[in-house]
Order: C-alpha cells, then structure tokens, then sequence
C-alpha cells in the first residue's frame, strides 16, 4: 500500500469526519511509520491537548498499521494511563517498567537496579501514551526512564518510537518541563526528531464546558505576562460550582450513581488530601477504624518486595489503586502500625497478600517519614541484639525485612494532582479553596488547574473556588 492509500485507511478507521490538522497529523504519521524512517533513530513527538482527538488518532494509526501487517506495542507512563490507550485502541497496552525491564534487583549499595530487556521485535512501531510523565528516575542501565525506553526500542530491528503527550499538564515531580516530550532533550543524544502539535478542539467535544476551560487555561498559558486564570460554568452541563455545605449531598450523589472507582477529589497538597479523606470516610462511609474491608487505596511509593515470586507483576506502582479485600490484623512495630490484608490491584487484576503501613494514611508528607523508616531500619539490624558489622548484611537485612519493605498507602478518595495525573474520572471534585492570591500568576498554578480539570470525562465540580468563575 502506498502512502495515500495508508493515510486514506487511517482517516476511514477514524469514528469522526478529521479536522484539517488531524489531516495534516494523519499525513505525518503516514510518513514516518513508512519505510523511509526504517533504520533512522528518528522519534515522532505528538503535543496533543485536551480534546483535539490524539488518542482516537491513534487509534486509528493502530487499526491501519494491522491491516498493512506492521506490528504495534502500546505502552504507557501508569497502570490507569494503559487501560485508556487499550479501550481506544483495542489492543493490550502496557506499563514501560513492565515491557522493558527485567525483574529488578539490589544492587551491593541497596539501589534497586533493573536491566534492560532485549527487543525482539523487528520493523515495530512502539506508540507511548502519556509520555508527558516520563522523568528521569534512577532505576535502570541509563538511570533515566526515557533513556532506556530508546535504549530498548532502537536496539530492535526498524524500529519506531511515538510519544504521545500534552505539555500543558504537570511535569513530572521535580521537572520544569516534561523531557519526553521536548526536543533538544532527544538532539542531545544524536536523535533525530518529528515533532507534531494538535491544538484545535474536534466539533463533536466543542460545547463541553470541562473542554473550554481546559483550553482557555491553554491559551491563557502562553499570554506575557500571565493573567489571572478564570473558569467558566455558566452555560455548560457539565461544570459548577459546589459550595462546602453543599459538598456532601453532591459527592454523595455522584457516588451513588457511578461507583467509587468513578469518582475523585482532587486537592493541592497531602495535608488537605488527608482532611478531605477523613472527612469522606466519617461521613459518608461512616467508617470509624483506620482500615475497613473495602478500603480504597493509593499506593505512596513504588514497592518491589511483594511482588518477589509473582510472574504476572513486577512492582506495584506509586499512584496505583488499590482495594482492600480482608484485613487478617494489624500490629506495631517500632513505634508504627501494620496490617496484613489482602489487597486487590485493579489496574493489574491482580490480588496479594501484602504489609501496609499503616502511619503513612494520615501522614501530611508524600510518603512515610525518614525517621519511622529509620526507626523499622534499627528495629530490623538489631533484631538479635547487635548491628551486622557488614554493610552488604545490614543491606540484605533491610532487603528482606517485611516491615521496613511495608507498602505505603493513602487513602484513595482525595488525591493530589500528582497523584491523580494519567487517569480519568467520569466525575472529578477540584478543591480551589486556599489558593494564595501570589500564586494566580504562576504557570505551576495553571498546570495544576489544566490538569484537574482534564481528569474529569462527564462532570466537573469547583469546590469553594477563590478565582474568579463566571456564571457562579
């Protein structure tokens, strides 16, 4: 098939008429998935914002390329993002940790340490969904994510590499911009680069009021010097405003009518994520212990111990829900609560018998403090009475002690953005309250507002909002 002819079958598998950007994508992809990019190490970059269709895109890229017989692998930054590229796509789709690494280990400094696979794959392209959020964290050959994504993808045979992503979303931790999705991070490297831009909103999403305020914040993004954000409900379906005395009733509502795991606050920091979660488990589920069977969880931190064993999981992931199924008992241990559950992985269909602890739940810090940490650490090098003269046995001591390797959980029914970045909701609460007015004008409040709002699907909701909000 010749290039018209391939672009002609990806705009018939598209579920909607293309605008003429998506023309003008649809082009592009065409050209470099044909075989004049094979052997080029040659990445495609697609900035793609809310609702200008990318992941349908996509999908359609992905229908075509199967009628030519060209293989695809669909991979992406969190469980949560993977399970949306594989509903549009109709393909399986994968977390980049568990397609590219081997099962990790401890390296002699107590590093978790994973190496890079071998790609078997020959003339494949590899479409990477929500690449916005690869960082650079330490844990393979590269030390860097996005590093031993292209060591991984280019040491096959022909191979393609399409990051898809929108840059008007939070950075990863740490990042003033997303290294995946900018050029001269790749140029550095001695890659080439394509790089595509979607900005025009598909008609069909056109009167969706969580779409115009995610595309004002946009637009408002790029004006010098930054304006004060704005929102608007008046006029819309699917935006308002809840005022706290009436959070209860709506929340409620909502969750009655789409299911927990269809339902989200989002706040902007772990303390008022922490007073929110309370104040859910209290009063709507009347739950009075620390833990009920039922539970809904997010992990705190990347945990690689109680998956030792388990073929089909190699870690379970910081941001990953998870849901209590039977609590066997909770006990302390220096100074910190536990409880042996079993614990159910919906991103994963995956149960485990697994150690929480207990103290991060209600803990203002990210995760669990370094002292308590440092307190499990003492408890377990001391166990018969003396310190391990050895700092590979102090090492191996930690690696296999249960309590300091204890999952750490959040309760999962007020998140921050961070925390909620890679998923989507049908009905999304953002907590505007508190907002200090010397942040109005900051590009990170602007991130944080876009990405709230693009977590929600059928209905937004503005608690106690201290910008301004027309129609409110």
């Amino acid at each position: 098939m010749d290039l018209q002819g391939f672009g002609e079958l990806m705009m018939e598998n598209l579920p909607f008429e293309p605008t003429d950007q998506q023309i003008q994508l649809i082009a592009a992809l065409t050209r470099y998935c044909s075989a004049y990019t094979a052997g080029q190490d040659r990445v495609f970059i697609l900035n793609g914002y809310a609702g200008t269709g990318k992941t349908s895109v996509m999908g359609a890229l992905v229908r075509s390329l199967q009628v030519v017989a060209m293989p695809t692998v669909l991979l992406a930054s969190t469980g949560r993002a993977a399970k949306v590229l594989s509903a549009f796509t109709g393909k399986p789709a994968f977390t980049i940790h568990r397609y590219i690494y081997n099962a990790p280990a401890v390296t002699p400094d107590g590093r978790v340490y994973a190496s890079v696979k071998h790609n078997p794959h020959r003339n494949t392209v590899f479409i990477v969904d929500e690449a916005s959020m690869i960082g650079d964290d330490e844990y393979g050959a590269q030390g860097s994510l996005l590093k031993d994504l292209l060591l991984y993808v280019f040491s096959g045979v022909n191979c393609r590499l399409i990051l898809v992503g929108d840059t008007a979303q939070l950075p990863p931790v740490g990042f003033e911009e997303s290294p995946a999705m900018t050029p001269e991070a790749f140029k550095r490297m001695g890659m080439s680069v394509t790089r595509a831009t979607m900005t025009k909103t598909v008609r069909q999403k056109a009167r969706s009021g969580i779409l115009y305020n995610a595309t004002s914040l946009r637009r408002s993004m790029l004006e010098v010097p930054l304006p004060v954000p704005s929102l608007r409900v008046k006029g819309f379906g699917d935006v308002a405003v809840v005022e706290p005395e009436s959070l209860q009733e709506v929340l409620e509502d909502e969750l009655r009518e789409r299911g927990a795991d269809q339902v989200l606050l989002i706040t902007r920091s772990n303390r008022r994520a922490v007073d929110f979660n309370l104040a859910i488990r209290s009063i709507i589920y009347e739950h009075e212990e620390m833990l009920a069977p039922g539970e809904r969880l997010m992990i705190a931190k990347n945990n690689y111990y109680w998956t030792r064993g388990h073929e089909q999981i190699d870690f379970i992931a910081n941001g990953e829900v998870a849901v209590v199924e039977k609590i066997y008992g909770t006990e302390e241990r220096a100074g910190c609560l536990f409880a042996n559950v079993e614990l159910h992985l919906p991103e994963k269909g995956f149960t485990i018998d697994a150690k929480l602890s207990l103290d991060c739940l209600t803990s203002d810090q990210a995760a669990l403090g370094r002292e308590k940490l440092q307190a499990l650490a003492n408890q377990a090098l001391y166990e018969d009475g003396r310190l391990q003269a050895s700092p590979t046995a102090q090492r191996d001591t930690l690696r296999k002690d249960p309590y300091y390797n204890a999952l750490q959980v959040k309760y999962a029914y007020a998140v921050t953005c961070h925390k909620a970045q890679g998923g989507q909701w049908a009905s999304v609460f953002v907590d505007m309250g508190y907002i200090p007015p010397e942040a109005y004008r900051t590009l990170d409040l602007y991130r944080w507002l876009y990405t709230a709002v693009t977590r929600a699907t059928t209905r937004l909701y503005l608690i106690n909002p201290t910008i301004p909000v027309d129609g409110a």
